[in-house]
C-alpha cells in the first residue's frame, strides 16, 4: 500500500512538472518579441509558383523585400509580373539549386541588390511518383539533389553573414513524406528525411549564433502542382490517385493556409511544424505504432498501380477524363491561382 501510495504521488509530481514546465515555456513564447516580416529581406527558393509563390505574396504583404528563385525563366517572369502587382520590392533570379555556383551567385546577387538576407525558406522541391521498380538512380539522385543539396548550398551561403549580425531565419519546407515514407514516393520520401535530419541538425548548431531554423512538415497542399510532377509506371493512373488526392478536403489543404501557417511558424521561430491532421497523425503513428502504421501503407501500396514502366511523363501529359472531372476542380483552379498551368522547371 505504502508503494503504491508512493508511485501516485511521484506519478502526481512528475505531472505537475510536466504542467509547469509547460507553463514556462507557453509564457516565455507569449512574452517573446513578436518578429516582424516589414523591412525584412526574404529569399524564397522554388518561389515562381505554387507554395513558394503564394508565400512571397503574403510576405510581401507584411512589407518584406522579396528575391524568389527558380529554373524557368518564362515562369519566373509570370511570377514577377503577378508580385509586382501586390507592389513593394521584388527581385527574382534564375537558379539551378542543384548547383553551388549558381547558389553562391543567386545569394551574392541579393547581397548586392539589398545588402542582407534576413529569412531563407527553402522550398524548391521536385516530385517523381511511380512504384519503386520504375524508378532509377539518377530519379533518387535528382530527389537529393534538390532536397537536400540544394538547402544545404543556400544556407552555406546565407549563414556568414546571419552569423556576423547575431541573428536570422530559415525555413526548410520538408513534408510529411519526411516523416512517413510514403508509397510510390519513395525517392521523395527518401530525400525529404535527409531534408527534416539535416534541419534539425541546423537548428541544434545555428542557434548559438541568433539564427531559429524552422522544419516544415505539411500535408498534401493544393498548389495544382500535379500538372508539373513526374509520373512512371502507369502514369495515367498514378497521376489519376495523386491529382485527385490532391485535391480532396480533409486530405489536403490549400496552398493560403499551409503558407499562413509555415510563416506563423517562422515568425515564432518554432523547431518544427507539422501542417495539416495527416501529417500529425502520420508522424505519431510512426512514432507510437510503427508495425500497425506499416501494414496499414502496405495495404495502401497493394491498391495502387503495379506496372515498372521507366519511361517519365509530366502530370500534364498524363490527363483522362477523371482528372479533368469535378474530382480534380479544386486543384485545377489552384493551378490558376499559383502559376502551375504552363508546364516548366521549378
Amino acid at each position: 500500500m505504502a508503494d503504491r501510495r508512493h508511485t501516485e504521488r511521484k506519478g502526481l509530481s512528475l505531472g505537475a512538472l510536466a504542467a509547469g514546465v509547460g507553463a514556462v515555456v507557453g509564457l516565455k513564447r507569449a512574452l517573446r518579441p513578436r518578429y516582424s516580416f516589414q523591412g525584412k529581406t526574404v529569399v524564397i527558393t522554388g518561389g515562381s509558383r505554387g507554395l513558394g509563390l503564394v508565400m512571397a505574396r503574403m510576405l510581401l504583404k507584411e512589407g518584406a523585400r522579396v528575391a524568389i528563385c527558380g529554373r524557368d525563366v518564362e515562369s519566373l517572369q509570370r511570377a514577377h509580373a503577378d508580385l509586382e502587382r501586390l507592389g513593394g520590392e521584388v527581385l527574382t533570379l534564375r537558379c539551378d539549386v542543384r548547383d553551388q555556383v549558381q547558389v553562391d551567385a543567386m545569394v551574392g546577387a541579393v547581397h548586392e541588390h539589398w545588402g542582407v538576407v534576413d529569412v531563407l525558406i527553402n522550398n524548391a522541391g521536385v516530385i517523381m511518383v511511380g512504384p519503386l521498380e520504375s524508378m532509377t538512380l539518377e530519379d533518387f539522385e535528382e530527389a537529393v539533389d534538390v532536397h537536400l543539396w540544394g538547402p544545404l548550398y543556400t544556407t552555406l551561403a546565407v549563414a556568414p553573414a546571419m552569423k556576423a549580425r547575431g541573428e536570422g531565419r530559415i525555413v526548410n519546407v520538408a513534408s510529411m513524406g519526411g516523416k512517413l515514407s510514403i508509397p510510390h514516393l519513395v525517392p521523395y520520401s527518401a530525400s525529404k528525411f535527409a531534408l527534416v535530419g539535416l534541419s534539425d541538425g541546423l537548428r541544434t548548431e545555428l542557434a548559438q549564433d541568433g539564427i531559429r531554423v524552422t522544419t516544415a512538415c505539411p500535408s498534401l497542399i493544393r498548389t495544382g502542382s500535379p500538372r508539373n510532377a513526374s509520373f512512371k509506371g502507369d502514369h495515367e493512373k498514378e497521376y489519376a490517385w495523386f491529382h485527385v488526392s490532391n485535391s480532396m478536403m480533409g486530405v489536403s489543404m490549400s496552398a493560403e493556409r499551409v503558407a499562413r501557417k509555415i510563416i506563423e511558424a517562422c515568425r515564432r521561430g518554432d523547431a518544427e511544424a507539422l501542417v495539416g491532421m495527416p501529417a500529425k497523425l502520420g508522424a505519431v503513428g510512426r512514432t507510437l505504432a510503427p508495425n500497425l502504421t506499416a501494414r496499414v501503407l502496405d495495404a495502401v501500396n497493394r491498391l495502387l498501380p503495379q506496372d515498372s514502366t521507366p519511361e517519365r511523363h509530366k502530370g500534364s501529359e498524363s490527363e483522362t477524363p477523371l482528372t479533368r472531372s469535378w474530382l480534380t476542380e479544386m486543384s485545377r483552379r489552384a493551378a490558376e491561382r499559383n502559376n502551375e498551368n504552363e508546364v516548366s522547371l521549378h
